[in-house]
């Protein structure tokens, strides 16, 4: 079934466009030379983050931050192997998801550990990256707020996840 999903959207762009009596054509043409403009916006911020994490990661940061604050969110439920998941993942969702299966190696599917990292892989959001995308092409100058709510709602998510996941 899902090897004919994009052959039938493109039929039914297609069609559709034929149906409007608008050029699908010039449409996907003018669309991809949008993109590029995208692109060049975001590409400094992008290459930034990329950067600052690999920083972090290289400078054993990552190892100080998790031994910090292991303490505090052991006392919320939050496994120490988990804090580097839950970092990750706010500045990239690829690198969230090959931390997921490091864990899910190390630990198994079915362990407490497992079970966290994986809801927490995949309700969390690449905060960092998305705010990139979204802020970059806005007027929105002040948007250190809006980026705290968001890594507080992100880990109030995962503090309520590892809850459940006592249960399951």
């Amino acid at each position: 079934m899902s090897a004919y999903l994009l052959p039938a959207l493109i039929v039914f762009i297609l069609l559709y466009s034929v149906y409007k009596k608008t050029n699908a054509y010039k449409g996907f043409t003018d669309g991809a030379k949008s993109s590029f403009d995208l692109i060049l916006t975001i590409f400094p911020y992008l290459v930034a983050i990329l950067m600052l994490f690999e920083i972090y990661t290289i400078s054993n940061l990552n190892v100080a931050f998790s031994s910090f604050f292991a303490p505090f969110l052991g006392f919320l439920g939050i496994p120490k192997e988990l804090i580097e998941l839950i970092v990750i993942k706010n500045f990239s969702g690829a690198g969230g998801l090959a931390m997921l299966e490091n864990l899910l190696v190390t630990y198994g599917a079915d362990s407490y550990i497992g079970r966290c990292a994986s809801v927490i892989a995949a309700t969390s959001e690449a905060v960092f990256f998305i705010s990139v995308i979204y802020f970059s092409k806005t007027k929105i100058e002040k948007y250190g707020k809006i980026i705290a709510i968001a890594l507080f709602t992100n880990f109030i998510s995962i503090i309520i996840t590892c809850q459940i996941c006592k249960f399951i």
